[in-house]
């Protein structure tokens, strides 16, 4: 069997995928992966075959300011970003890359909404990974209307309830009781276990941590540690938010692990006391093992390593599908939310230390910890996608 991976976003779309790619790998089968140039070296580094799609959504980013959360600002960047141009710019270099590599079966990120229609105009199978957790941003209300405008281009016929999105297969790796119940999964939905705690390659541009057991290191001299991120997309919009987390951090009796992302220089914090250590890329896999808990924006694949660990968080949404983890989060005692517009720094600790000291919310990401190491792997996806092409 041949497989076409593709996706239209980051490493946060990426990374879903390559548990299932390298299981398929192992199972025999052939894997490319197709995705926006910026990610070719991503994924070339993790060993695999990288079809360039074009795009620059993900490319050298700027420094920006921090902005209030608009929850409407980001449906619209769904619908108008990915629904609309991104798909409709890959959904024909999707095609050409599904022929050049005669793919049998298409396995795409869940906002990759041009491979699906790729593939039903070949008429390829297809099975979608999701990537947001909470499941209540993309539905069809809101990518509906542009999504049928692309259909009708590539001569396939309306799509009302967009039933496309889950038409063969959707291989969720989030535990069942996270997802929002208000959007319940597709009939055609699996959940998984796609391994969280295995570390994917980054491009070698980016410098990663060394965990050496005998170096007095910020994870290694037996004090707490708490893991500081903001992601690969948003640090870069974050505005003062590194150094509002930081400084209030510092106050707490913690070690701290901050990673700011390739674009982001860690010299521009200053000199800092021996319990921070701050990179651009530390492997999840690495680091999450020996914390305590994690500050972050709350994207899906932050929260789902913190629960993976059963690590408390204190959450910080930006944007896209932050908000909606952030509620989810609240909601099911996993986490304290604070507003990182308007959150000072002793807000910051105080919200810390709150989520270290009330064994509450410990417990509820333990019970989500153990919720995910009861579900089937990487192996098993494949095996539920080689029956979509038998």
């Amino acid at each position: 069997m041949r497989i076409l991976f593709t996706f239209a976003g980051g490493t946060g779309h990426f990374n879903p995928l390559v548990p299932i790619a390298r299981a398929a790998e192992t199972a025999g089968h052939a894997v490319a992966f197709a995705g926006q140039a910026v990610m070719v070296e991503t994924v070339e580094a993790a060993g695999f075959t990288a079809y360039d799609t074009g795009g620059d959504t993900f490319g050298a980013r700027e420094r920006m300011p921090l902005v209030a959360t608009d929850i409407e600002r980001e449906e619209l960047a769904l619908r108008e970003g990915y629904a609309r141009r991104v798909a409709g710019e890959r959904c024909p270099r999707l095609i050409e890359a599904c022929q050049d590599f005669r793919a049998d079966l298409v396995v795409c990120d869940e906002a990759d909404f041009g491979a699906v229609v790729a593939a039903e105009s070949l008429g390829l199978p297809h099975a979608t990974v999701l990537v947001i957790a909470a499941g209540s941003l993309i539905r069809p209300g809101l990518v509906g209307e542009p999504l049928n405008e692309l259909r009708a281009r590539h001569g396939l016929p309306p799509d009302p309830e967009m039933a496309m999105l889950g038409r063969h297969l959707v291989l969720s790796p989030f535990p069942p009781s996270y997802r929002d119940p208000d959007f319940p999964l597709p009939p055609t939905a699996h959940s998984l276990t796609l391994d969280p705690v295995r570390p994917t390659a980054a491009p070698d541009r980016t410098p990663t941590l060394t965990l050496d057991p005998v170096e007095p290191t910020a994870v290694t001299d037996g004090t707490p540690t708490l893991y500081f991120t903001l992601g690969t997309v948003f640090n870069t919009e974050s505005g003062d938010l590194f150094h509002r987390v930081l400084t209030g951090l510092r106050e707490l009796p913690l070690n701290v692990v901050m990673t700011v992302g390739p674009h982001i220089d860690p010299a521009e914090f200053g000199p800092q006391p021996h319990s921070v250590r701050i990179e651009q890329y530390v492997p999840q896999a690495t680091l999450l093992p020996r914390c305590t808990a994690v500050v972050s924006h709350g994207g899906s694949g932050s929260v789902l390593g913190a629960l993976a660990h059963g690590l408390p968080m204190v959450l910080l949404p930006m944007g896209a599908d932050q908000p909606h983890n952030a509620e989810r989060c609240a909601d099911l005692g996993v986490a304290k939310v604070l507003d990182a517009l308007e959150a000072t720094p002793a807000e910051i600790a105080d919200a810390t230390q709150e989520v270290l000291q009330d064994k509450g919310y410990r417990e509820a990401a333990v019970r989500m910890r153990d919720e995910i190491a009861t579900l089937p792997d990487a192996g098993h996806a494949v095996r539920l996608l080689e029956a979509l092409v038998q």
